[in-house]
């Protein structure tokens, strides 16, 4: 055998055991990546075609970081999965701690009752209790349902919530369920009529007000297309999300509830000041001003962030 051929032959076993160590070394490798993976998603890798794949997963490092030690080829291959599994894992962090209030809490007394906002207690009619778990801040969208709470809201004038909801159904009667169409076509006799009910107990003024503010509904949506685009415009069409933890934090009028009761005023509006629209907001959900320790807060949080909400 010539040198030429020995060399060769040599150089040819020096690859050759070369190749098979540098396979040796990948083993390892493979088998942590395999079982990082394995975690992430509790099906086989496929070798090709698979979405599941490495490549998915540097997906994820790159548009869920900004941390350039995952770009950086020196990293372990390891280390580089540990951050991967840690930027694709569930945001439980992110979860407002409130929300766990939801259907848990229960008051101080033992009695397994829900935690709700303290103005509510166990000497407050059920009506209200009722209107404070199913309604108050649950938000709103439909244009005769706006329509009755801002009437319920400007009787404030005069009688508080539990005297109002007490009366609902028969102002509901009186009023043709809202419906702004009907209401803004009463005359004399309905007005008459319904002033004199001593059950629902409206002056004549009050009623008057409340056919007005019909009137104006119709002039608002042949405006802007309905009552509730308006009246949603003023919060961009999703609730403001208040925090707060004692009923003193929360204000009787806001800077939005100014503005939106000075557009009402100009559009025709009557019994419409900012601590009536105010009211009116909270009860309509276009805030959500439960108490945060209250289990209806991370309920009407949760309804006020639903993808689906009117736009």
């Amino acid at each position: 055998m010539s040198f030429s051929s020995m060399s060769k032959a040599n150089v040819r076993r020096h690859v050759l055991e070369k190749n098979k160590v540098l396979k040796e070394k990948e083993k390892p490798a493979q088998s942590s990546l395999s079982k990082n993976l394995k975690r992430i998603y509790p099906i086989g890798l496929q070798r090709s075609g698979s979405s599941l794949s490495l490549s998915s997963l540097s997906l994820s490092w790159s548009q869920n970081s900004n941390d350039s030690s995952l770009a950086d080829s020196t990293t372990p291959l390891d280390q580089k999965i540990s951050l991967a599994l840690r930027l694709i894992a569930p945001p439980e962090r992110r979860e407002a701690p409130v929300d766990k209030n939801a259907k848990q809490q229960s008051q101080d007394t033992g009695t397994g009752e829900l935690k709700r906002c303290n103005w509510v207690t166990k000497n407050s009619d059920q009506v209200y209790v009722a209107f404070h778990d199913e309604c108050w801040g649950v938000p709103v969208y439909d244009d005769s349902q706006l329509f009755e709470l801002l009437a319920m809201s400007g009787m404030l004038m005069d009688y508080n919530w539990t005297e109002i909801l007490k009366r609902r159904e028969l102002f509901r009667e009186a009023f043709s369920g809202f419906d702004p169409n009907v209401v803004a076509k009463m005359g004399e006799k309905e007005i008459t009529d319904i002033a004199s009910n001593k059950a629902i107990m409206l002056s004549e003024s009050r009623v008057r007000c409340i056919l007005d503010n019909a009137k104006c509904i119709l002039k608002i949506v042949r405006e802007f297309g309905s009552f509730s685009s308006y009246m949603w415009g003023y919060v961009n069409h999703k609730p403001v999300i208040n925090r707060y933890k004692y009923p003193r934090n929360i204000p009787l009028r806001t800077p939005k509830a100014e503005a939106l009761s000075k557009d009402l005023i100009k559009h025709g509006f009557r019994l419409v000041g900012p601590v009536i629209v105010c009211s009116f907001m909270q009860a309509a959900g276009l805030t959500i001003d439960h108490l945060v320790d209250c289990y209806r807060y991370g309920e009407c949080v949760g309804l006020a962030e639903r993808p689906w909400r009117h736009i």
